[in-house]
């Protein structure tokens, strides 16, 4: 009988979620307006589109009780980790944008170092999957 690993279940779903839903907004992002419009459109483009789709094929993975889900789920996790934290740092030291974008994604960024840690818990590669 299988271990059973409290959560694993709903962030999954929440991932995929999560992830469908990241698309139109990274689109709505870039077209904000002028304040960062480069950066904007540079980071949606190699960063956050990318992780969005590798966050839908992990979280997949996962629902499907694959071996590799959560490896993927790490990597995409850290992708989208890498992007945010920097950008929302930046645009709240440059813009003082608190309320607006750069609070959102603070809090995607903060939102995602928890989930590593969750997925980074070996209690989710301890028991072989299908």
């Amino acid at each position: 009988m299988r271990e059973r690993v409290f959560g694993y279940w709903t962030l999954a779903w929440l991932g995929l979620i999560t992830n469908i839903i990241a698309l139109p907004i990274i689109a709505l992002i870039i077209s904000y307006g002028p304040p960062l419009k480069v950066a904007n459109i540079t980071l949606a483009i190699s960063l956050g589109w990318p992780s969005a789709i590798v966050g839908i094929v992990s979280s997949s993975a996962l629902l499907a009780e694959k071996k590799w889900g959560v490896t993927l789920t790490l990597v995409s996790l850290s992708m989208i980790i890498s992007g945010t934290a920097p950008y929302s740092i930046f645009r709240l030291v440059t813009l003082k944008d608190f309320v607006g974008i750069g609070g959102f994604t603070l809090l995607t960024a903060l939102s995602c170092l928890l989930a590593l840690i969750y997925w980074c818990n070996p209690k989710h590669r301890r028991k072989i999957r299908l």
